[in-house]
């Protein structure tokens, strides 16, 4: 473009501010005021949805207090109680007991992920049911008829998890009876329990695209689990639920198809058919607790799509208009008559609604956006796809900042999300928000191996992670240099977890393709994070071997995948963010990496949490980080 051509662009542009429109071609918008992060996390995170007995209070879980506690709100409107108190560890709401008013939730230490699980009576006293060190429980359904509930925990053995059948029993009793309802014969993990507790559904898996169904009689101890899904080749299979009477079960596969579709197994005859399939991964096949309603969700290019069916007669319920956003966390009242979910959108945080199926009502129950920010001065986040080095189109979720034009192009972030396997989604992000307000262009990326896009897509970086997929991480740079609104000379790349470890694999192996990174719990050692394996995750041991790599005969490949080892050629600056209690990726990754950088005289900024894990629990701990990546790429870009 010319200088002339510019000035006119850049004129046009401000007309168009002072218009309050858009000029076309540049799509500009107003200038939004400049917040810090603590006013961004003023916003109030909620999800989970559980009815009480007398539907008059849904339960689910906030972090309002500042970490994660346990809120009850009342249906007919007023602000959310706090029903737990902790001040250091997140505490996860599991539902309302059926017949009265005490509650299940779980907590681990710090960020350590051995959660146990705990009731909470009417009277405030709580009782872990699952005490001892070095364990994690799961809790996983209320029976048929509310007087039993099922966990599932590794107590015996740290590798494998047993199921347990736990009496909900009374109201001030000093314990719950329980018994092992089902011991894990070992190499298989527990997906779901029918509600009478008869047959358990477990998953043995192979590799990251092999892994088949079974299902035990709880009845027949001693007898081996029977396979639900033999067949031959890589097919993945997931565990959906049980139909109310027990009589079959759902799962996914991905088995002469690129999505995951849902079948049906006949208990007792064995027959199955695809009975749900759409266009996309379908994520989510459950009934109600009931049993008189079925939810569906899909992963439709990077947005969950929710409907809601009547079980007996398959007609599909009406939903109402909603807000600009996603269901999530769907609840049925006991009876059907009233729903309760979380409607959350780019532009705003998770709020609860509540709608009278006969009526239409809909209400809103929360407005948890701070009342500092309106939602005006976010941005919405815009599908695109470009093209990577050989030509494949790239998923990518686009944050274009308010005032961002041809006159003043702004520097820009590529964010990578966590995995390897995960998907950068919509949905309200008060990090990416921060930088976009800001001033920072994020290109959230989906390079090849995310979730979402079909089986062939997901497996296209099988061990060639540091390879094709950071190749597709800066061509999402060259994408952004295309764009006139964006400064081609100032992007950084960031992310957390295996996103982290793509930080560090551009710096360590492209040490010119980017500015500037941030790296928050990120992998850089392979041979070490392998090792190290939390013995929970021993069921997924051969699966994550598949994908990365064994490090017991795949060193050679491994250590030349670890930015650790190849630290000397990293010359752009770097900032590291690290859990001094995280069991996946050990602090002294970080630890080495930050030293070896340094060791370049290369400025590396180090922000260690004594009190987190693997990603953030406390709000004030996201504040700070949120506030160092915006300081850093300010002093860096």
């Amino acid at each position: 473009m010319t200088a002339r051509l510019a000035v006119v662009a850049s004129s046009l542009c401000t007309l168009s501010l002072l218009l309050g429109c858009a000029t076309r071609g540049l799509d500009v918008a107003p200038v939004a005021e400049s917040h810090d992060a603590e006013t961004f996390f003023q916003t109030t995170s909620m999800w989970g949805a559980s009815w009480s007995a007398d539907g008059r209070r849904i339960l689910l879980s906030s972090d309002a207090t500042g970490v994660y506690n346990v809120h009850a709100i009342d249906v007919d409107g007023g602000a959310a109680t706090a029903l737990t108190d902790s001040t250091t560890d997140a505490t996860y709401s599991q539902g309302w007991f059926p017949r009265d008013d005490r509650f299940l939730f779980s907590r681990d230490q710090g960020g350590n992920e051995l959660t146990h699980l705990y009731v909470r009576e009417p009277s405030g006293r709580i009782v872990d049911l699952t005490p001892g060190e070095k364990l994690k429980a799961r809790f996983l359904r209320w029976s048929d008829d509310g007087l039993r509930f099922f966990v599932a925990t590794n107590e015996r053995d740290p590798e494998y998890f047993d199921l347990y059948e736990y009496q909900t029993g009374r109201p001030g009793q000093a314990s719950h009876a329980r018994r092992m309802l089902y011991q894990n014969p070992g190499g298989f993990s527990i997906s779901e329990v029918s509600r009478d507790g008869r047959l358990v559904a477990l998953v043995k898996t192979r590799t990251n695209a092999d892994d088949d169904v079974f299902l035990a009689r709880t009845d027949r101890p001693g007898q081996a689990p029977e396979i639900v899904t033999s067949h031959e080749g890589d097919i993945s299979h997931d565990v959906h639920d049980f139909s109310p009477d027990g009589r079959k079960l759902f799962f996914g596969s991905d088995a002469a198809s690129e999505f995951q579709r849902v079948w049906s197994h006949d208990v007792a005859t064995g027959r199955k058919e695809v009975v749900f399939e759409d266009e996309w991964d379908v994520w989510s096949y459950r009934f109600s607790q009931d049993g008189r309603h079925l939810s569906v969700s899909t992963n439709a290019d990077a947005r969950t799509q929710v409907r809601v069916f009547e079980t007996a007669t398959g007609r599909e319920l009406d939903l109402p208009e909603l807000p600009a956003g996603d269901i999530r966390s769907l609840a049925v009242e006991p009876g059907g008559s009233r729903l309760a979910f979380h409607v959350n959108g780019d532009r705003s945080p998770s709020n609860l609604h509540v709608l009278d199926v006969a009526s239409g009502r809909l209400s809103k129950l929360t407005d948890n956006l701070s009342p500092a920010i309106h939602e005006s001065e976010l941005v919405d986040a815009k599908v695109v796809r470009y093209p990577s080095f050989d030509g494949l189109d790239i998923p990518a979720l686009l944050y274009r900042p308010h005032g961002a034009n041809l006159g003043t192009p702004v520097p820009a972030v590529v964010w990578v999300h966590g995995g390897p396997g995960g998907q950068s989604r919509h949905g309200y992000n008060p990090m990416v928000q921060h930088l976009v307000n800001h001033g920072y262009a994020v290109l959230s990326v989906n390079n090849r191996g995310s979730s979402g896009y079909g089986k062939t897509f997901y497996h296209l970086d099988d061990k060639r992670h540091g390879d094709v997929d950071l190749k597709d991480c800066i061509w999402g740079r060259r994408y952004l240099e295309t764009l006139g609104w964006v400064d081609a000379d100032r992007v950084a790349i960031a992310g957390g977890s295996y996103g982290g470890y793509m930080v560090c694999a551009a710096l360590a192996f492209a040490p010119e393709a980017f500015d500037a990174g941030v790296n928050v719990f990120g992998v850089t050692n392979w041979l070490r994070t392998l090792e190290s394996i939390p013995p929970w995750w021993a069921n997924f041991r051969e699966s994550l071997y598949a994908e990365l790599g064994d490090p017991a005969t795949d060193r050679e490949r491994l250590t030349a995948n670890s930015p650790l080892f190849h630290a000397s050629n990293i010359v752009k600056p770097m900032l590291v963010v690290q859990g001094a209690n995280d069991p996946r990726v050990l602090q002294v990754e970080s630890d080495e990496m930050v030293a070896a950088v340094r060791a370049n005289g290369v400025p590396v900024e180090y922000l260690l949490f004594p009190d987190e894990g693997h990603g953030f629990r406390r709000k004030a701990n996201r504040i700070a980080a949120s506030d160092a990546y915006v300081a850093f790429l300010n002093e860096h870009l």
